[in-house]
């Protein structure tokens, strides 16, 4: 717990007035004001994150975080529970739907097992083992309180080790069957919305499986009663020892000011619960793409995290973050490479005093 109250101490919000200045550093780029869009939003969040107006990435990671969930056993997922341990061996081998895209971003992984039902003796894998997947949360809670503060403080701690060796921007992944009814459990016990906006398909159930996740995940939540304002309670009866790892992710790049990039429905609810735990990490994250899970709008709704892409993506595994990544990039390039008002020999002043009056031409 002493990790985790250090690492909640630390977070302080963005810095306002760097962000200010990076703002008149991109109003001064040759281009109509805010003709780059969402572009220009991410150059001055990463401003107010670093508090420095010209920032560059050196090193990129995503934190995929495995686990099995104890809940696979109420019939809820399509495939074999061993699936999590094949993901394993496959991440770390460069042959999941994440390598490929990681790749192309020139993105490391570093994968965790924080929680698969088996041992795995794999070079690659960082053993964190919390327990040998999560009880099944319909019969029991999914761990103890004291499991879930370990799983938090090993994302915090896999991070923190990360950063210090030099990375500077973060995704969030995962890989585990079942975890889709855990984070949808975890949704439905934070937000109480109707069941139908909170649970999906996942790996694509059939129509009988799917009208059982929706019921264990409704009696699972009013089974527990999990409390809404404790992210801890909430994640120790119905989460993933997977989501509670990303959670300390989240946390640890709030602390260290590092920004970290949101991936699909699991990784959305890990961040739901970061912020949760301190409503100012939210200031350090930048969402990927939109989730073709339901949940991913009520999580749109309920975090303020507007998605930048929506290509019908639900994969997981990190999968949203690696595309963004080179978007990220492009947006850090504005403020360096591209050409100035100063071409034309005007000062920001001159500039603004410009278009003020253009805009005065044409009251609204």
């Amino acid at each position: 717990m002493l990790l985790l109250k250090k690492t909640l101490d630390a977070i302080r919000p963005t810095d306002r007035l760097v962000m200010a200045a990076a703002q008149k550093a991109i109003d001064y780029c040759l281009k109509p004001p805010g003709s780059l869009g969402k572009l220009e939003d991410i150059a001055r969040q990463i401003a107010g994150i670093t508090r420095q107006i010209h920032n560059t990435i050196s090193k990129k990671a995503i934190v995929v975080m495995m686990a099995d969930n104890g809940v696979y056993t109420e019939g809820i997922a399509m495939y074999p529970q061993d699936i999590t341990r094949i993901g394993a061996d496959f991440v770390t081998s460069g042959r999941m739907g994440v390598n490929f895209l990681a790749r192309y971003a020139g993105a490391d992984i570093i994968a965790v097992d924080i929680g698969i039902q088996v041992d795995v003796d794999l070079p690659r894998v960082l053993n964190r083992k919390i327990r040998y997947g999560t009880a099944n949360f319909l019969q029991e809670p999914a761990m103890t309180r004291e499991e879930v503060i370990r799983a938090v403080e090993t994302g915090i701690e896999v991070t923190n080790t990360a950063i210090d060796q030099g990375y500077d921007l973060f995704g969030t992944g995962e890989i585990g069957i079942g975890n889709t009814t855990a984070s949808s459990a975890v949704l439905y016990a934070f937000t109480g919305a109707p069941i139908e906006r909170v649970v999906g398909r996942g790996a694509g159930l059939t129509d009988e499986a799917f009208e059982r996740k929706k019921e264990v995940v409704k009696q699972a939540v009013h089974l527990h009663r999990p409390d809404p304002e404790d992210p801890l309670d909430v994640l120790a009866k119905v989460g993933g020892l997977d989501i509670a790892g990303l959670t300390g992710t989240y946390l640890a790049c709030a602390a260290r000011r590092i920004p970290v990039v949101t991936d699909g429905l699991i990784s959305n609810v890990a961040a739901l619960a970061a912020m949760r735990l301190h409503p100012t990490a939210v200031e350090y994250m930048i969402p990927s793409h939109l989730s073709s899970e339901p949940g991913a709008r009520l999580l749109q709704e309920v975090t303020g995290l507007e998605p930048m892409l929506n290509m019908d993506m639900r994969l997981g595994e990190g999968t949203g973050c690696a595309l963004m990544f080179s978007i990220i990039e492009a947006s850090l390039r504005m403020i360096e490479e591209m050409g100035t008002f100063a071409v034309i020999g005007k000062s920001r002043e001159e500039i603004a005093d410009t278009i003020r009056a253009y805009r005065g031409q044409f009251p609204r």
